[in-house]
């Protein structure tokens, strides 16, 4: 696919790239990634079994990470100070980063779409849904959780991650991808070493910027618990989550969908906090499924 850079979008002005997959008349799928991964995140064979499910698909870079708008002249992101209370390094929150997102729709034509969310790409699929409800025909949040601490919480060793020594280089940025992913990974599926390393080595290429990644980390922080306002959600939600997912324990997804109305939850044995390509067919039909909720909800209401 080509990527392609839709310029001044949302309240910010700044620049999104982004790629569409399938025909754009058919039902509008965006797909959000989590914290510090770029679209590359979603493979491009997941975008095409969405759209052999009769489905458009687009996927984009955050800001501050991949071919996006990188907030360079930011303040410097302290992550711990940030867990400790200290919000005064956030640069932006997660209503900034769903506002880039609904600016992204305006920007392609698309009045509304299905959104999907993946980590932190649920937290902003959450935020969208609830800020702006208009622009989300349903939702699907993947390994993911509601902003409340008590839930959704990090293991001790994802904790550690977050301590490391910065990666200086191409080489290094693949190793660790590939480390982490040894923590954080699926133990119950195979695990694709070379698949990770290919991976990070193509986002090392494209944009490298662990304080990219560190901002949006405190954005999610200074965000705060999403709970109470999940609540007032009336579109069809999905959601899916690892049963064995240390980056976001899986009180995190059972919290989720008991704050969202009607919500369908899915957890999966062996599953950790990645996407296996074992499961992606389950996954995509079961968020073809919430996406035909969301088209015949629009429907009725039309």
């Amino acid at each position: 696919m080509t990527v392609q850079i839709a310029s001044s979008v949302g309240p910010a002005r700044i620049e999104i790239a982004y790629e569409r997959f399938g025909d754009p008349s058919a039902p509008p799928v965006l797909l959000i990634m989590g914290l510090g991964a770029q679209m590359l995140g979603w493979h491009d064979d997941f975008c095409e079994a969405l759209v052999a499910h009769g489905l458009h698909v687009v996927r984009f870079d955050n800001r501050d990470v991949g071919l996006s708008t990188h907030l360079a002249t930011a303040p410097v992101p302290n992550f711990f100070a940030a867990l400790a209370g200290d919000l005064a390094s956030a640069s932006y929150t997660l209503s900034d980063m769903a506002a880039d997102a609904v600016g992204l729709l305006d920007a392609l034509g698309l009045e509304a779409a299905h959104i999907v969310g993946a980590s932190m790409g649920g937290f902003i699929a959450q935020t969208m849904a609830i800020e702006h409800p208009a622009r989300v025909r349903s939702l699907t949040s993947i390994m993911s959780s509601t902003g409340d601490r008590t839930v959704g919480q990090l293991a001790p060793e994802a904790m550690a991650m977050f301590a490391a020594p910065p990666v200086t280089n191409r080489e290094q940025a693949t190793e660790r991808a590939v480390a982490n992913f040894r923590i954080i990974g699926s133990p119950g599926y195979p695990f694709d070493a070379a698949g990770v390393a290919d991976r990070a080595g193509r986002a090392y290429d494209r944009a490298f910027d662990p304080l990219g990644m560190m901002r949006q980390a405190v954005a999610v922080i200074a965000s705060g618990d999403r709970t109470a306002r999940l609540r007032s959600l009336g579109v069809p939600a999905l959601v899916l989550h690892g049963a064995e997912d240390k980056m976001c324990h899986v009180s995190g997804a059972h919290a989720t969908a008991a704050a969202i109305p009607g919500a369908k939850l899915v957890v999966f044995d062996g599953m950790g906090h990645d996407l296996p390509r074992a499961l992606w067919s389950v996954m995509v039909g079961h968020i073809a499924e919430v996406v035909a909720s969301g088209e015949s909800q629009r429907s009725r209401k039309s």
